[in-house]
């Protein structure tokens, strides 16, 4: 029985994909591509944060809004644990989330745009090699990241947009 079952299941495993399906790691890649590097629907991370001087990566509207900079700087955090936690490696406990925003520095803007790219860059490579079982078991927390960075990358271009510091022919009016 167990030979059957086996056999049918390389069998099935070995078919190619029907026309016109995606793949769970497409689909998921996808979505990771379109929040760092791919515009598409709305402007990636990377377009979101490029240009800026840490002057204006610093500002703040003074009505208790973030910075671009404390944005950026809580991406780079909440990507970091989540990447850590997929590669089950060591993850911060007790975290206070408003403290996320606070790990920003102007004099390390240009390191912190570098630190964005390169966990979102790492995110695509785990989701890249991971096995069907891992992504299945990680496809709803890499849909919760996109959303999550989506929503920053949109207060992203909000807080440039109100300091002046958006350009519109990047994707936004």
């Amino acid at each position: 029985m167990k030979a059957i079952f086996l056999g049918l299941a390389l069998s099935l495993a070995s078919q190619a994909q029907p026309a016109g399906h995606t793949s769970l790691r497409a689909i998921l890649l996808e979505q990771l591509h379109s929040t760092h590097d791919r515009k598409e629907w709305f402007v990636p991370a990377k377009i979101a944060v490029e240009g800026l001087s840490p002057k204006q990566a610093s500002w703040t509207d003074g009505s208790g809004n973030h910075s671009v900079g404390q944005l950026t700087a809580h991406l780079v955090f909440w990507n970091q644990q989540q990447l850590a936690k997929f590669k089950g490696g060591p993850i911060k406990s007790n975290i206070v989330n408003d403290e996320t925003f606070n790990n920003f520095d102007s004099a390390s803007w240009s390191a912190t745009v570098r630190q964005l790219d390169e966990v979102l860059s790492a995110l695509e490579k785990v989701v890249e090699t991971a096995t069907e079982g891992q992504l299945d078991s990680w496809a709803s927390t890499i849909a919760h990241i996109g959303a999550h960075n989506a929503y920053h990358i949109g207060q992203i271009i909000y807080v440039r947009k109100l300091q002046g510091a958006w350009d519109a022919s990047n994707g936004v009016k």
